[in-house]
């Protein structure tokens, strides 16, 4: 899968995880759709990584799916935590 499809992915990636994990973000949809491209490529980094399954080759497999996902309700944490609701 190219830069392209990983890029989609992760579009829907985060719309997905900000669908499973509501509430306001500081970034707004924009940030969220960053966060959900950027998890794309760390989930699949970590799935490649540590649990030895590659996610680069199709675009409709479910691990492909799983780690994006995951990965971009991690950073979507991860980014709540540290910049809080900054929108107060």
């Amino acid at each position: 899968m190219g830069i392209i499809g990983w890029i989609i992915l992760g579009l829907l990636a985060g719309a997905i995880a900000k669908i499973l994990l509501p509430g306001r973000d500081p970034g707004g949809f924009i940030g969220t759709t960053l966060i959900g491209v950027a998890g794309a490529f760390v989930g699949g980094w970590i799935s490649a990584r540590f649990f030895d399954r590659p996610v680069e080759k199709q675009f409709f497999d479910l691990t492909t799916w799983g780690a994006a996902i995951g990965g971009s309700l991690v950073l979507l944490i991860g980014y709540r935590i540290l910049f809080g609701n900054s929108r107060d």
